[in-house]
């Protein structure tokens, strides 16, 4: 029980502290602005912290940066997205980049993924 607590600090803090394509994606699919579904911000799964989650389609979407790219966190999110899917759910990886630069084709990536017209498990990164 206090590891389940002590992740629900760590995600109401980054919920303060989101970064510029966080608070863009949210503000497009908040409030069920995006076909209709619920997502949640910084939400615990398991042992982890997740970007987006959207409990009726099962999808969590992490948004990843240039922190990503270093070896050591490239093997943490290989782990964490095995994890993460072997509990059942679709990770959908999105730069960055791509939803300041093309948010229309990031939100209508999520909608094919969440509404399961994209079949593949582990969409492409974006």
């Amino acid at each position: 029980m206090a590891g389940s607590c002590h992740l629900t600090l760590i995600a109401r803090t980054l919920r303060k502290r989101m970064t510029p394509a966080e608070k863009l994606l949210w503000a497009q699919v908040r409030n069920r602005r995006l076909g209709g579904l619920k997502f949640m911000r910084q939400h615990p799964i398991g042992n982890y912290i997740v970007d987006f989650y959207c409990h009726e389609a099962r999808l969590v979407v992490e948004l990843e940066g240039g922190i990503h790219d270093t070896t050591v966190q490239r093997e943490y999110d290989r782990v964490r997205f095995e994890q993460v899917r072997a509990a059942g759910f679709r990770v959908l990886r999105v730069q960055n980049e791509a939803v300041v630069r093309n948010m229309d084709e990031v939100l209508r990536m999520i909608i094919q993924v969440a509404k399961g017209d994209l079949h593949s498990p582990n969409p492409p990164l974006l």
